[in-house]
């Protein structure tokens, strides 16, 4: 399966540079074929520009041509994975300003829907499970990102994953690498 990893951070020599890598290997070992979209290295503006506002009473509205690109990344992929750092229970600003500005009105949602048959949000966590579930983190990210986006957008079969405690030990870092890489076997 052709499968669209939606990367987010500003260093791609991060931890989450490499959950990166090893969800991209258990992806290829599996036989899928992972494409990389690198937001922060390819300098995505997540800015909503008036070019790429939803237009309400066009559903065929032309976007710009950076939008226009990234549809065409994402309509030649089966699958989206959005593999970021949790900050503030979310997903970093220009993960949400790439879906403001790429999942758009007539395109994503309206009269028509994504074509994409699974989601996968992967979200590393500093914090442990205990806490998100103590706070309704867990719950609140799966509403939002879950029910909000991708299944108001048509893609049902979708979840939320978390890597919990990646400040941890390098054993506990290690765990969560081999854990990305079986969540991308399994995909």
């Amino acid at each position: 399966m052709k499968t669209l990893i939606i990367f987010d951070h500003p260093r791609r020599d991060s931890f989450c540079g490499a959950v990166l890598d090893h969800f991209a290997a258990g992806l290829r070992e599996a036989g899928h074929q992972p494409e990389i979209a690198d937001l922060r290295a390819e300098g995505f503006d997540p800015r909503l520009a008036p070019e790429d506002e939803p237009d309400w009473g066009n559903s065929r509205k032309v976007y710009s041509p950076a939008v226009l690109v990234e549809q065409e990344r994402i309509a030649r992929n089966e699958a989206l994975v959005f593999l970021f750092p949790v900050w503030w229970w979310s997903v970093p600003a220009t993960t949400k300003g790439w879906i403001d500005r790429v999942w758009n009105n007539g395109w994503a949602y309206g009269d028509r829907k994504l074509a994409q048959h699974k989601a996968l949000f992967l979200g590393v966590a500093a914090s442990d499970a205990d806490q998100y579930a103590k706070r309704g983190y867990d719950v609140a990210m799966q509403t939002q990102l879950v029910t909000g986006i991708a299944k108001y957008c048509g893609i049902e079969e979708s979840r939320l994953n978390f890597l919990h405690g990646a400040l941890g030990s390098e054993a506990d870092r290690l765990a969560l690498l081999n854990r990305a890489q079986d969540l991308g076997r399994s995909f």
